[in-house]
């Protein structure tokens, strides 16, 4: 079996008296999407950021490509090649699709937004950005505002800036959220393919998308995980259904 790409051992993180994660270990492995559900106020945007470095745990440990990087900021395990979109936008709304493409490009350098002037005319990372915009099928609206996009447009530029980083993971925190139907059946298509180029660890409540794409279910409940396994032993296992997928008991 191929070495783990991420791998999360025990961790942990309390808000005073509340402990939002307890001994939480995963992990993400070449070629695969490994979902992470739960019901809500389960732990997952705190597993999350402390994955990708916005909270340090208080105990517990974070290995990418085999090295820890516990102690490393979001903008580090970012240049690594730890790419995340989030729940809610982090775009710049008020710059173009483009541009918003050319800072995920210039962030991958090491660059900061403060000269984002001089990288829109930087050949490399202008192509990348719209290398990554073809692929997420915005290259027609690269000079739009970015918010006179739909929302799930904003979804797919989100997904864009993530490839501009030239990732060896993704973190995806629920992409699917707010999209209809034809649109999450489009990204439920982009993201199956995408696994093959790095693997996606994928938070995420529309259950019809986690069951079409992922190859591994992590159950996420009152900061624990419950059950790991395919989407075949998540739906037989009777603590899974009582605790979350609606069974009674």
């Amino acid at each position: 079996m191929s070495e783990p790409v991420l791998e999360v051992q025990g961790l942990t993180k309390h808000f005073g008296a509340v402990t939002a994660c307890e001994r939480v270990s995963l992990d993400l492995r070449p070629g695969e999407i490994h979902a992470v559900i739960g019901p809500n106020g389960a732990g997952k945007s705190t597993l999350i950021a402390q994955i990708c470095g916005g909270l340090r745990p208080d105990a517990g440990q974070v290995k990418f490509l085999g090295e820890d990087v516990t102690a490393l900021d979001t903008r580090a395990r970012a240049r690594m090649g730890l790419a995340r979109t989030f729940q809610i936008s982090a775009l710049a709304m008020e710059d173009t699709v483009l541009q918003n493409a050319i800072l995920g490009a210039l962030g991958a350098r090491g660059g900061t937004p403060g000269f984002l002037g001089r990288a829109l005319k930087d050949k490399g990372l202008r192509e990348a950005a719209e290398a990554a915009l073809t692929r997420v099928g915005l290259n027609d609206v690269a000079a739009t505002r970015t918010a006179e996009l739909s929302h799930g447009q904003r979804r797919q530029l989100e997904v864009a800036v993530a490839l501009t980083l030239r990732p060896r993971a993704f973190v995806m925190d629920e992409p699917m959220a707010g999209m209809g139907s034809e649109g999450s059946a489009r990204l439920t298509r982009f993201l199956s393919e995408l696994r093959h180029e790095a693997p996606i660890l994928l938070v995420e409540h529309d259950m019809d998308a986690v069951f079409a794409l992922a190859d591994r279910l992590s159950v996420l409940v009152y900061g624990r995980i419950i059950a790991t396994g395919s989407v075949a032993e998540i739906r037989a296992n009777r603590q899974v259904r009582q605790a979350y997928l609606g069974e009674e008991r």
